[in-house]
């Protein structure tokens, strides 16, 4: 049971680790730790059911081979402004060359070459403008969509390299704890999903990359073994959906718009995120039956609307040290209002202080594409702070989209993002911990498939 290197998680982090010590010609014994299943077992019952069946022992959109990022639109974003603070540990223009290096690997493994939001500059320019006129700052990205049928077949020829070349996957094993020796990690436990079974594993080097499902978890972990971190940045917001005709000039021209802005009040940074044109609103489940919002979009299947999400930025101060547990209460109660399942509202409703009731969303415009979301009053739930801010951001979109704040725009809660805890690390990404490296969304310093695949080949450069 002794390894050269042990990865916890076979998220993009994860995977490009191993990957990319293979391309460097690293004959280490290698093993990748998945409480998942394989990328091609992976199937939700939703398709058939239509509703959320709470699948046991794990939610097989968040959990498997190539984590939440097989059951996404696929989006890789381009541009290091884009997907969090990696830039700040490794600086901006290296940050850019490991984008453009690991956005050549994804296309040797069959990512779409087209890249959307790179031609016609005078409509991004006019878009711009009105951006500014509102108060908002437009980000330019190239985005690559690989869309989720494609994201899934191109994980699924990754994880057939990695098993044909000697790396050892434990499939349907979770960890339970990093074991520790003289103040190094020496190895992990691992214990068998289905028969519970414990086993102790062994290696140089333990690499975690548990992605924002993983989250909580690596915070406890932090706080069990004195690995250094501090309480980051809490992401709490919607997910917006509309037709795809409000969104037709940002769709054609940019695919995605990243907006940034910082509304009154309280000038708390809100954004857009994981804009899906012709896309489908989702729901995922986490450990604790906590339910969340996602949204994803494919390559050839389209819906009639387009979903995004806004999201308000918390950060926390002294004696408040868990950003991460607060979200999650947020989560739960908005989860208690819907009897367990995604609520919905329209903004109109939410203007008129009343909440939405199902046979109004059967004569509107916006027909959702979450089927089994709650019609309700997700204002009862999320905090004022948060919702003042959604519904200010949404009225300087609508400068730039306009019709993005009409009455019949639905906002689905809650959608959480856990990246919160960011760990201490110098830029071989190790920990105060010798021999504990931490990767991806779970470290708090990427958001996103690019980046933490980006800090997956970094981490395999070193360990090679």
């Amino acid at each position: 049971m002794k390894y050269d290197v042990i990865i916890i998680g076979a998220g993009p982090a994860g995977i490009f680790t191993a990957l990319e010590m293979l391309r460097k010609g690293s004959k280490k014994k290698i093993l990748i730790v998945e409480k998942g299943v394989r990328v091609n077992e992976r199937h939700c019952p939703k398709k058939k059911t239509k509703k959320c069946m709470n699948c046991k022992p794990f939610c097989h959109i968040t959990t498997g081979f190539s984590g939440a990022g097989a059951f996404s639109d696929g989006k890789l974003s381009l541009s290091n402004e884009v997907g969090g603070q990696l830039p700040e540990l490794i600086g901006s223009e290296f940050a850019q060359e490991m984008i453009d290096y690991t956005d050549q690997i994804y296309l040797e493994f069959g990512a779409d070459t087209k890249v959307e939001g790179i031609a016609q500059t005078d409509k991004i320019k006019n878009i711009r403008r009105r951006a500014i006129q509102a108060g908002l700052k437009l980000v330019d990205c190239p985005i690559r969509h690989l869309g989720t049928e494609k994201a899934q077949q191109l994980y699924y020829e990754i994880q057939e390299y990695l098993l044909s070349h000697n790396v050892e996957i434990l499939f349907s094993h979770s960890c339970d704890n990093i074991i520790l020796k003289d103040k190094a990690c020496v190895g992990a436990v691992v214990t068998d999903v289905h028969t519970n079974k414990e086993t102790a594993y062994y290696a140089d080097n333990v690499v975690v990359a548990v992605g924002r499902r993983g989250a909580a978890w690596f915070e406890n972990l932090c706080v069990e073994h004195q690995i250094a971190h501090q309480p980051g940045t809490v992401d709490i917001g919607v997910r917006v959906e509309v037709r795809n005709e409000i969104m037709e000039e940002v769709n054609d021209v940019l695919y995605e718009s990243k907006l940034i802005g910082y509304p009154q009040p309280f000038k708390n940074k809100v954004r857009t995120f994981c804009q899906n044109p012709g896309g489908f609103v989702s729901q995922e489940n986490y450990d604790n039956d906590l339910a969340v919002v996602n949204g994803h979009s494919y390559k050839d299947l389209k819906s009639n609307n387009t979903n995004l999400a806004i999201l308000c930025s918390h950060n926390f101060t002294q004696p408040f040290n868990q950003p991460i547990e607060y979200a999650q209460k947020v989560g739960e109660l908005t989860n208690m209002l819907g009897n367990g399942h995604i609520l919905c509202q329209r903004y109109g409703d939410i203007l008129d202080g009343k909440r939405t009731w199902p046979k109004e969303l059967t004569f509107s415009n916006v027909k959702p594409t979450l089927p089994d979301a709650v019609a309700g009053d997700i204002t009862a739930a999320l905090p004022y702070r948060s919702m003042l801010n959604i519904i200010n951001f949404i009225q300087a979109v609508d400068h730039v989209v306009p019709g993005f704040a009409s009455t019949e725009t639905l906002l689905y809660s809650p959608e959480l993002k856990f990246y919160s805890n960011r760990v201490k690390m110098d830029k071989n990404f190790t920990t105060n911990i010798k021999g504990l490296y931490c990767l991806g969304d779970s470290s708090g310093w990427t958001r996103g498939l690019m980046m933490a695949s980006v800090m997956g080949v970094l981490m395999g450069q070193y360990l090679k």
